[in-house]
């Protein structure tokens, strides 16, 4: 019987170049071509980026742009000096809660093998290599045991590890999270940062759109601020400023002073782009 097997062509990635580089970038969606635009910015190996940014500031086109689901109208991306034409294979992207279908009837072990689809090819059967990358990181991420529960039935936390276990099993070096930290509890805020110090630690660089000011300044490298174009990005304590974000938020952004410390609070509704 006569199999077709369709894969994509993995280019060499130059470890001496920025694990993503992007370029002028401007991309949107039918009706508005430059929803972001005029966006370059480069991110090293294992560096942690938090991306923030009002709803609509263009954090989720930014994600679908960089991983291949939305085109670009300008502008060049880059992994490891490879276009992102090429590259695809080497950037994971976790999406937001409210884009997956939790009611699909898939189990965690289908998730995450879903990752191995590039290395498989799309007509293909998962071969012993397969299955061992999928088992080896339902251990690393702690998700062994629930490897026969449907997606839909795990919490908020354990969901987001899922995807990112997909997203790791199809050999990512940049990974996008979009709003990992909405609707789960403290306990799972935690156990996504300590996955997030175990990825760095494996040269994977990360950039996770959030809306959690605290978190953005605490537990990341660098801070992107978006409101359709790039504002600012560096160190927390360069971009985050009264005077900095209020170009961003407006009148939405409350400064507080306590004791020595300067606390920001957004006041934003729903999660938006």
């Amino acid at each position: 019987m006569f199999q077709f097997k369709h894969k994509h062509k993995r280019e060499t990635m130059n470890p001496d170049e920025p694990a993503l580089d992007v370029h002028r970038l401007a991309a949107g969606y039918p009706g508005d071509a430059h929803a972001i635009h005029d966006i370059s910015f480069t991110v090293q190996a294992a560096e942690r980026v938090a991306i923030i940014g009002p709803n609509g500031a263009g954090k989720s086109t930014l994600f679908k742009a960089i991983v291949g689901l939305l085109p670009f109208t300008m502008g060049h991306i880059s992994i490891y000096g490879v276009d992102c034409r090429h590259s695809h294979s080497y950037v994971g992207y976790v999406p937001q809660h409210e884009a997956v279908d939790w009611s699909f009837p898939l189990s965690v072990y289908d998730v995450v093998m879903m990752g191995r689809t590039r290395h498989i090819g799309w007509f293909g059967w998962a071969g012993q290599q397969d299955h061992a990358r999928v088992n080896s990181l339902l251990e690393e991420l702690n998700l062994s045991h629930l490897a026969n529960r449907q997606i839909g039935e795990l919490s908020g936390g354990q969901k987001r590890r899922v995807f990112i276990a997909r997203a790791l099993a199809q050999d990512t070096r940049v990974l996008l999270m979009d709003e990992p930290f909405t609707g789960v509890d403290t306990v799972a805020e935690q156990d996504i940062v300590a996955t997030l110090d175990v990825l760095a630690e494996k040269g994977i660089s990360i950039l996770l759109a959030t809306h959690d000011m605290q978190k953005a300044a605490q537990d990341f490298d660098k801070v992107m601020l978006l409101r359709k174009e790039l504002l600012a990005f560096g160190k927390p304590e360069q971009v985050m400023t009264p005077d900095i974000l209020t170009k961003a938020y407006g009148g939405s952004l409350r400064v507080f002073n306590q004791g020595q410390e300067t606390v920001m609070i957004v006041d934003e509704h729903g999660s938006g782009d």
